[in-house]
C-alpha cells in the first residue's frame, strides 16, 4: 500500500513478499555496524522480522517503516519511516539504504516526506532519532533535516550508548 510519493521515490508499507530485500538489507555491513545484528539469516527469519516488526506496528499504530522504491524502474533501495520504541517517549524516524544508493539524496528526500506525513496526517509535533555516536553520515542527514542533538543514552541498560536527536514539527 502506497503511503508517500516524492519526486523520485515511492514509499509503501512492507509486505511479507519483501523478505528477500529485508534479508539483504539487514545483513549489510553498515546495518550490522550501526543498527545491529537482528539474527536474520534466512528468508524465514526475514518473514518473521517483518511480521513481528513493521507489520505488527502497522496493525498496532497505523505507521511504521516503509519500503523506499525508486519510481523509475520500481527498484527497492531502502527503508524510511516512523518507529515507536517502548524505550523512548516519542516516535522516532529511522532509515537505512543499500550502499549503492547512498550519497544521492534519497534518504533525505524520503525523511523529509516522512516528517511531513508525521505532522500532517499523524498529527505529531515532535519526533526523535537515534544514531550510533560514530555514524557520521546519519548524523549529517539528521542535521540537514532540522534535528538537533539532545543527549547520549542507552535504550536498554547494558546496551551500547546511542545519540538522541529531536525536532519539533
Amino acid at each position: 500500500m502506497k503511503v508517500l510519493e516524492t519526486e523520485r521515490l515511492l514509499l509503501r508499507r512492507l509486505t511479507i513478499d519483501d523478505a528477500p530485500f529485508i534479508l539483504r538489507l539487514v545483513n549489510e555491513p553498515s546495518w550490522l555496524r550501526y543498527i545491529g545484528d537482528r539474527g536474520v539469516k534466512t528468508i524465514e527469519d526475514a518473514r518473521n522480522y517483518l511480521l513481528k516488526g513493521p507489520l505488527a506496528m502497522y496493525a498496532r499504530l497505523g505507521f511504521g517503516l516503509y519500503l523506499s522504491i525508486l519510481r523509475e524502474g520500481d527498484v527497492p533501495i531502502g527503508l524510511c519511516g516512523l518507529i515507536k520504541r517502548d524505550t523512548l517517549p516519542d516516535v522516532d524516524i529511522g532509515f537505512a539504504y543499500l550502499p549503492e544508493f547512498r550519497g544521492r539524496g534519497y534518504a533525505r528526500e524520503a525523511a523529509q516526506a516522512v516528517l511531513e506525513h508525521a505532522k500532517g496526517r499523524l498529527g505529531l509535533d515532535h519526533v526523535v532519532a537515534i544514531t550510533s555516536p560514530d555514524n557520521g553520515d546519519s548524523i549529517k542527514l539528521l542535521a540537514s533535516i532540522g534535528f538537533t542533538f539532545d543527549q547520549t543514552l542507552s535504550l536498554v541498560a547494558g546496551d551500547p550508548a546511542v545519540n538522541l536527536y529531536s525536532r519539533r514539527l
